[in-house]
């Protein structure tokens, strides 16, 4: 899944569920993109990739850092999306995770999305791993949607000749405290990775010399708040900005005193 991609971006609502005579469906969205996936971390047992989007003219790039995907092998302890910003802490048997990857997803600033663990499979000339877990609506739908509260996603992650796709099937959900869930409709998501040059990206490598020392000391802050194994609630805004305003905003000399204080602000 590292290095350089050409990416495609394809999500269209595929069945409606609601009962008001006049809702509309999402629009179909296809967009494309450069994207370069940094390996951050090696492991036997765990694998970190930073996925960096490059976008404006090939003379002057612009480099906006995207999600983070974690992979851990045979994981017992998640995080839950549970709905209105809220994590529940789940401690998992081993038994339940034997021969397992975790994938865990994470925001632009590196707060928690979603979650889940299931075993790649390799079978009939295929490598693919699949899982359905609780997340928030993503970024391109809580702008313009206020409709629903949880996006239920099965994610489908498969190896190509021409490098991997992000198969998705997704459950718009309306979630209220009382109440059981309500499909309010369903989504189809195809996201491909085409691999290229590695030197297509090489803005997007640069950037991350130059700022992966602050971004290391964000996961190490977030890391610390993981480890307290306890349900977790975040704020959506404070003094009006959003996290990942405030930590875009911070120079690469940022020191850890700072990004603790912006972080540790957002924590209810």
């Amino acid at each position: 899944m590292c290095g350089c991609y050409e990416v495609g971006f394809n999500f269209a609502e595929t069945f409606s569920y609601s009962k008001d005579s006049i809702y509309q469906t999402s629009k179909v969205k296809h967009d494309k993109g450069l994207e370069w996936v940094q390996l951050v971390e090696d492991k036997d047992d765990k694998i970190v990739m930073q996925h960096l989007l490059i976008v404006g003219k090939p003379t002057e790039p612009n480099i906006i850092k995207h999600w983070r995907q974690d992979w851990l092998f045979e994981n017992t302890d998640f995080y839950m999306f549970d709905v209105n910003n809220k994590w529940k802490f789940l401690q998992n048997p081993k038994s339940d995770v034997k021969g397992q990857w975790t994938q865990k997803v994470f925001q632009v600033d590196d707060s928690p999305r979603y979650e889940g663990s299931a075993s790649w499979v390799h079978v009939d000339g295929k490598s693919y791993w699949e899982n359905t877990t609780d997340a928030p609506l993503p970024r391109r739908e809580y702008t313009k949607r206020q409709d629903y509260d949880v996006t239920i996603r099965t994610n489908r992650h498969e190896i190509t000749k021409e490098g991997w796709i992000h198969d998705q099937d997704n459950d718009k959900v309306i979630r209220k405290d009382g109440d059981a869930d309500f499909v309010l409709a369903q989504e189809k998501g195809l996201n491909t990775y085409v691999k290229v040059a590695d030197s297509k990206c090489k803005s997007a490598q640069d950037w991350w010399k130059e700022n992966q020392a602050m971004w290391q000391l964000v996961r190490n802050n977030w890391d610390n708040i993981f480890a307290k194994n306890q349900d977790l609630e975040l704020k959506q805004k404070v003094e009006d900005k959003r996290l990942y305003e405030l930590l875009f905003a911070l120079e690469t000399t940022a020191k850890n005193e700072e990004i603790n204080k912006i972080i540790t602000d957002f924590v209810k």
